[in-house]
């Protein structure tokens, strides 16, 4: 009763709102403990990223790929993790999205799939089929792992027609391998084969064998080799893009699995081989199709290795002294270069439109050549490896690899044991020290690509590489392109980008190098940073040229030696014979610039490349070689000291190939390259007498300068003549005459605005005291005194200097 007359009136609102206010508190507790919770299970997720680089379906990959150090706060993980993506895209624009080797198997789950690529992978998840089913049998294929395919995915429906009739694909490929529990791949004895002279081919397959590891012993380690990771194409078949994957005409593409049936040696090679046939009559429907941006490795990749992503590396403390002893077998950090992955990631360092462009399907094959003497072997083993794993394979004929007489063993069967596990890898060796170009020549014989691509054997190719260099040939099969050569750090084996517009160059006496388009010419013409590049000179190591052109050039000169002088060669041949060189900045690849050269030439390494520039300068410049010679080379002049060897027929060549004049490249080609044909020209002036030099009637004068008198006009030679048409001033006893010129006799030669004193004055070049020419007190004649650095009748001056 007492507590009813409270209720009564305003003390029951009173008491209605205290009920209703307490109920409320207890929701709002209620709520505010659920999301406490929910916060607490997010910051643990996190924390978990954080610490073993797992990705969760709602984290971004935080510090999957450490570029660089970044310290991450998780009470502000979002801010920093912005800065970071950031930093990372700068450098590798598109990351591979790899798992690292710790976690567990692959499931057939789309979270777990690897995607082995740098960018979005090329096989796309879809509602009708279970697409990471068949990566999973992908690649357990071509691991040389034959398992059964699950019933249900021949039941899949019919895919829409974007995706193609990848079922019937599907089918074909379980009729190749259904029924068989286990199939193991490993190395087998390499076949030798018959090949040309001094030469012997070594063809690298994967071949069948029982399921026994086989183990060789390389220097101070172990290299097993089992079942699972020795395969047929590795890193070729895999993640094929959409586009190769289209269906083929039913009757072709039967035709196809009939063939490839017959060929293959077990049913992992078969499946294998239908999806390559595949991408062959992908090729040849001659449409369009973005540029592949493939980055394909055996395993997931170790995001925290050594040197990954193009990232310098260091030397621990303990092993500097074994890394500045080992410096001399590659002349770059070898020790550094053994602790990176062979098929490491390096940046995406295209311009960003390049993944973009449009390709023709029908691009040509091409084969790659490395050759080699004494090469490191991880460095060896990268470069093969970053042109198998970014290559198409469709593309891609076969990489050869020319061994020019190497003596390191490793270089012998374990080379061969290797490299065995790639069916596209052939080996070729010489039986005799060749040298660089001849080795070229000899992979160049035993190609069998559309195209030869010539690559150094320290390289690593980048992302899209192969493309847009075929693209090129294949608008002008008369152009010949070389990719953006970028550095690889020598010391730390870092991956680093060049500037753009960049082009190859020479400067005399024929000395290659780099130099930037001016900024003028860009704007004039509107050059943007993926548009080719004529490049005057091929850097030489690495370039693109259709096969049936190279030969029709007729090759490397044969008579070039060793090495040096083959780029400048086949430059000028290319540019004066009706083609062009161009550098393509699509394509990208890296390469170790070494300060020396780790193995030996045959004979005197200077005077080898001597000789092989003498030999190009008398086929190619014409009226000037004087240049090449005038800049340091007069001792090449005497054919009696250095033999160049014969040079008819290089010269038919040319006339058969009706090539053009050097001058014509000059002014066309190179138009920025000061080349004066002569050093000074016109008048002879003395300054005692005032008056110039007259040659005519045989006769040596003075008279009064007058520039319409041809026989007052004289020129100063890049070889140091004084000369008048044919006929030079040569000293006899003490007084001048004229004489033929002759290019080879060292007396006729005279100093000139050369040096520090005496610059005015004309002087014979290696007498054992200074000796001046000088006019008569009365003009009446022209002698030769002692140098006297005040007298004004040993003082002369040209009308026009051309250079110094």
């Amino acid at each position: 009763m007492k507590f009813r007359k409270y209720l009564r009136g305003s003390g029951r609102v009173l008491a209605f709102v205290f009920i209703a206010s307490v109920i409320w508190l207890l929701f709002d507790i209620a709520a505010l403990r659920i999301s406490i919770n929910d916060v607490n299970q997010d910051l643990k997720e996190r924390e978990m990223v954080l610490k073993q680089g797992i990705r969760k379906d709602n984290i971004d990959d935080v510090l999957k790929y450490p570029l660089q150090k970044v310290n991450v706060d998780k009470n502000d993980l979002s801010k920093n993790r912005d800065r970071f993506e950031r930093k990372v895209n700068k450098v590798y624009r598109k990351l591979p999205k790899a798992r690292p080797e710790s976690q567990a198997p692959l499931k057939q789950d789309k979270h777990l799939t690897p995607m082995l690529m740098a960018g979005n992978s090329f096989v796309e998840q879809n509602e009708e089929i279970n697409q990471s089913k068949f990566n999973l049998i992908m690649n357990s294929l071509v691991k040389g792992q034959v398992i059964s395919i699950p019933e249900k995915i021949n039941k899949t429906k019919t895919v829409n027609n974007k995706v193609g009739n990848t079922t019937t694909k599907i089918n074909k490929i379980k009729a190749a391998v259904n029924g068989q529990t286990k199939a193991n791949l490993d190395v087998k004895a390499h076949l030798l084969t018959k090949a040309p002279p001094a030469v012997q081919e070594m063809h690298s397959s994967a071949l069948k064998e029982n399921s026994v590891k086989k183990v060789h012993h390389i220097n101070d380690g172990t290299v097993v080799m089992s079942h699972n990771e020795a395969h047929a194409d590795a890193g070729l078949q895999k993640n094929l893009s959409n586009e190769l994957l289209k269906p083929a005409e039913s009757d072709k593409l039967k035709n196809i699995i009939d063939s490839s049936k017959q060929k293959a040696q077990d049913p992992a090679e078969e499946a294998l081989q239908v999806l390559h046939s595949t991408s062959v009559l992908v090729r040849r429907s001659g449409g369009h199709h973005k540029v592949m941006a493939l980055d394909v490795t055996d395993r997931p990749r170790d995001s925290r290795a050594v040197g990954q992503f193009g990232q310098p590396a260091r030397v621990p403390r303990d092993k500097e002294l074994e890394s500045r002893r080992r410096w001399s077998e590659g002349f770059f950090n070898v020790y550094l270069s053994e602790q990176i992955p062979i098929d490491r990631a390096i940046p995406d360092t295209r311009p960003q439109i390049c993944s973009e462009n449009l390709v023709h399907d029908d691009l040509p094959s091409t084969s790659v050549i490395f050759c080699f003497v004494d090469e490191v072997w991880s460095t060896l083993l990268r470069s093969v490896h970053s042109v198998l794993n970014r290559s198409p394979p469709h593309l891609l004929k076969e990489i050869i690899l020319v061994d020019d007489c190497s003596t390191k063993d490793y270089l012998k069967e374990q080379l061969d044991v290797y490299m065995s596990q790639f069916s596209k890898v052939r080996i070729i060796r010489l039986k005799e020290r060749q040298g660089l170009i001849r080795a070229r020549m000899a992979g160049a014989a035993a190609a069998t690509g559309e195209v030869l691509t010539f690559l150094d054997s320290h390289i690593e190719c980048n992302i899209g590489w192969l493309e847009p260099l075929l693209e090129r040939v294949y608008l002008d099969r008369k152009k010949v392109v070389c990719p953006v050569i970028e550095v690889i750090s020598d010391k730390d084996m870092s991956y680093m980008l060049v500037d753009n517009f960049q082009r190859g160059i020479f400067r005399w006496p024929l000395v290659f190098g780099w130099s930037a388009l001016p900024e003028e010419y860009i704007r004039k013409n509107q050059i943007k940073d993926s548009d080719p590049i004529r490049c005057p000179v091929m850097a030489g190591g690495l370039f693109s040229i259709d096969k049936r052109y190279f030969y029709e050039l007729g090759a490397y000169d044969p008579g070039l030696d060793v090495w040096g002088g083959e780029n400048m060669e086949i430059s000028f041949k290319i540019w004066m014979c009706g083609g062009e060189i161009e550098i393509i900045p699509c394509s990208r690849v890296g390469h170790i610039f070494r300060g020396d050269n780790p193995y030996k030439f045959p004979k005197d390494r200077v005077k080898t490349v001597e000789r092989n520039l003498a030999r190009v300068a008398e086929v190619w410049l014409d009226e000037y070689k004087e240049l090449f010679y005038g800049h340091g080379y007069h001792h090449l002049l005497d054919k009696s000291v250095t033999n160049i060897g014969n040079l008819t027929e290089q010269i038919e060549l040319r006339k058969k190939l009706k090539c053009k004049s050097f001058k014509w490249y000059l002014e066309n080609v190179y138009p920025d390259l000061h080349a004066p044909l002569v050093k000074a020209e016109g008048l002879i002036f003395n300054v005692g007498t005032r008056k110039c030099l007259v040659f005519q009637n045989d006769i040596l004068f003075f008279d009064k300068c007058d520039l319409t008198n041809k026989s007052q006009h004289f020129s100063y030679t890049w070889l140091r003549m004084l000369r008048q048409n044919t006929s030079c001033l040569v000293p006899q006893e003490k007084q001048i005459i004229m004489e033929p010129c002759d290019n080879t006799k060292p007396h006729f030669r005279w100093m000139h605005k050369s040096g520090k004193v005496l610059t005015e004055h004309v002087m014979i070049e290696g007498h054992s005291r200074p000796i001046c020419l000088e006019a008569g007190v009365k003009a009446d004649g022209i002698f030769l005194k002692d140098c006297d650095s005040v007298s004004t009748f040993q003082k002369w001056q040209f009308t026009h200097y051309n250079a110094e």
